[in-house]
């Protein structure tokens, strides 16, 4: 870069010499020359002096203003990339996740070889097979151990497990880069030699919690719109310690949600989750932050009126200031339940191959969040006897995990065929650690008074084997889908369940708390869905369309 100091100087000595050099041509001995040659010469001399003084003048501008550039400043938003775009793994899509180390990379990154250092690569998948490759072979029937032995020790990329965000160091600086904040979000003044930006990989979704009195976004109490069995102090959880926690990934820090900046990037339009219980409890909590963010409360409300929303249904909250809504559509399986006609009579089925009824009230939506997982859990999908149907055949047994895969490699079709890609966001919520102690929720499992999270990283449970699964189907997939791996994060939290604490609890000292069904699934409000509401938030400006670009 040029100083401006030395650029006046150059130019003094240049115009100087000049001078020189003009007063030595005409300060020789004049010659006898007729005056219209004399005229004609000094015409020539004055446009000559004029034009060199005028590109003098252009080019100390040029240098000048090149000396006083002030850098581009900029955000850098990392692009899916076209080959897999559809996973945060990339090709990597079969990760396995231990209980003691989290995962089978370090530092954020991962390149993995074959015995004789060539990279490996895995073979495509048929469409219509079983979902699992292992580099040499397709594996038509998906198990646990199928699962397992692909994920150990043949990955080749260097995606992260989520997404990148803006990395800083404790004091907020960084080489090459420096951390600002400006009304909205955070942004990145980019060095002028750096092609794409300084960034570092961070997986926002890999960290730990630490206690900030800051939390929660809304009072205790605070939102009536909470489902009873979620307002934990309302029923009578004496501690309030469970919410004063924030998620702080490793490498990076993450903005908090600013309601008034979401709603106003969503002015106009609609955001959708779609599943089971645990993404109303994420839908609840969504509503509940946006909704302290507005002045007037009345102008937040229930299309139809409604007040309870276990049953099945759509329901939607308006943000009438902003023109835009936040909805639910009950969808716990994303396929159909159905029931099918026997030799002794009529009985339930789901149907693997079929999408769920309601995938016409969300299928234009501008954001859509799907979740499916804890009714996979229950008896009857467990056992898989006389209950999975495709087409006309209802398998005599199914192992969950292959029906599972299938019924999402479903909704991964019906995405890539029906959804818009360039108008709808398409994100899909992993799955909530339970924490059952000494059996389920039907038999006698409890996580009664426990107030703090899980420290002791080898308490941890393994990986979810259907979360593999998902991460491969939707590395599969044409359409961009951004996977919120929550399932570490939540293992943590055993504290924040409402356990007893649920509507009909009564305080009385002979209540026999054992005699209860827990619910160790579900998450207090506030509380826990609040930091997957802000993740979809950070997610949202990472990879979001249109007025979510930063």
């Amino acid at each position: 870069m040029i100083h401006r100091d030395y650029v006046y100087r150059n130019l003094s000595s240049y115009i100087f010499l000049n001078k020189t050099s003009m007063h030595v041509l005409f300060s020789v001995k004049r010659v006898a020359i007729s005056e219209s040659f004399l005229s004609h010469r000094r015409s020539l001399f004055s446009c000559f002096s004029l034009s060199v003084a005028a590109s003098l003048a252009l080019l100390s501008f040029f240098l000048l203003s090149n000396a006083l550039r002030v850098p581009k400043v900029s955000v850098y938003v990392p692009q899916l990339d076209t080959a897999g775009a559809n996973s945060s793994l990339a090709a990597c899509p079969l990760l396995y996740f231990n209980a003691t180390n989290g995962s089978s990379f370090e530092n954020n990154t991962f390149g993995a070889f074959n015995s004789n250092g060539s990279e490996s690569s895995p073979k495509k998948i048929e469409e219509g097979k079983n979902v699992v490759v292992d580099g040499t072979k397709v594996v038509r029937h998906v198990s646990d151990e199928n699962l397992k032995g692909v994920t150990e020790g043949r990955c080749f990329t260097n995606y992260t497990f989520s997404s990148n965000f803006l990395s800083e160091s404790e004091d907020g600086k960084g080489e090459g880069l420096v951390v600002e904040k400006n009304l909205k979000n955070v942004t990145v003044i980019h060095d002028e030699k750096m092609h794409v930006g300084i960034y570092e990989k961070c997986d926002i979704f890999y960290g730990k919690w630490i206690r900030d009195g800051s939390k929660p976004y809304y009072p205790l109490g605070s939102c009536p719109l909470i489902d009873r069995d979620l307002d934990c102090q309302s029923n009578g959880r004496p501690d309030a310690e469970y919410v004063k926690w924030r998620w702080q990934p490793n490498g990076c820090k993450i903005p908090s949600l600013n309601a008034t900046d979401f709603l106003e990037r969503l002015r106009g339009q609609r955001l959708v989750f779609v599943g089971d219980s645990l993404n109303r409890n994420m839908w609840e909590s969504l509503v509940c932050i946006l909704r302290q963010s507005i002045k007037n409360k009345k102008r937040v409300f229930e299309i139809s009126g409604r007040s309870e929303f276990k049953k099945k249904g759509v329901y939607s909250f308006r943000f009438e200031d902003y023109k835009c809504s936040v909805d639910f559509v009950v969808s716990p399986f994303l396929v159909q339940e159905s029931t099918f006609k026997g030799k002794n009579g009529s009985f339930e089925t789901l149907r693997l191959d079929v999408m769920d009824r309601t995938t016409a009230r969300y299928r234009k939506a501008d954001i859509i969040v799907f979740n499916t997982g804890h009714w996979w859990t229950h008896d009857k999908t467990s056992k898989g006897e006389d209950y999975y149907q495709e087409g006309n055949h209802v398998y005599p047994k199914l192992e969950v995990l292959d029906a599972y895969t299938r019924a999402l490699t479903t909704w991964a079709k019906w995405v890539d065929r029906k959804i818009n890609a360039n108008q709808t966001q398409v994100f899909f919520r992993g799955y909530s650690a339970s924490h059952f102690w000494g059996g389920q929720w039907n038999s006698g499992g409890q996580c009664h008074k426990e107030s703090e999270p899980i420290y002791n990283e080898t308490y941890l449970q393994s990986y979810p084997t259907k979360m593999l699964a998902v991460e491969h189907v939707i590395q599969q997939m044409k359409t961009p889908v951004v996977y919120m791996n929550i399932s570490r994060l939540t293992d943590y939290r055993k504290d924040g369940h409402p356990s007893v604490y649920r509507n009909g609890y009564k305080k009385s000292m002979d209540q026999n708390s054992t005699a209860l069904f827990e619910d160790c699934s579900h998450w207090c409000l506030p509380g826990v869905p609040d930091t997957w509401n802000e993740l979809l938030y950070v997610s949202l400006l990472k990879y979001g369309k249109g007025t979510w670009k930063v």
